[in-house]
């Protein structure tokens, strides 16, 4: 049986827009404020009957003001566009730092795919 991943550290990188996650098996991963923002956790981005995300679009400049923990498990991520209700669970954290190519890519296809819509 598989353990959860631990959070061991998490710093706010604001110069670079990241944060770094690290954890107690030795995993670091570096996310950006653009990629937590357009995969937080919320309802609001997961929708509210699950299937396919809401593709969140123009956070290219978005930061994160703040980080609050909640609980021992996870955090809330405050961004200055006014997002705060996705709560990060250390294993969705790791989730998001093991997936980041293939996640990062299909979001950027899903990109391509409104351009191609439109014309």
């Amino acid at each position: 049986m598989n353990e959860p991943p631990v959070l061991q550290r998490i710093k706010l990188l604001k110069r670079d827009k990241k944060i770094e996650a690290s954890f107690l098996d030795g995993n670091i991963f570096l996310l950006s404020c653009t990629y937590l923002r357009v995969f937080s956790p919320s309802a609001e981005v997961r929708g509210h009957h699950g299937g396919e995300n809401i593709l969140v679009t123009g956070k290219e400049d978005v930061q994160i003001n703040e980080i609050e923990p909640v609980g021992s498990y996870a955090i809330r991520l405050i961004f200055d566009d006014g997002h705060n209700t996705g709560i990060y669970t250390w294993p969705f954290i790791y989730d998001l730092g093991i997936n980041y190519q293939k996640n990062w890519k299909r979001y950027k296809d899903r990109i391509a795919n409104i351009g191609k819509e439109k014309k």
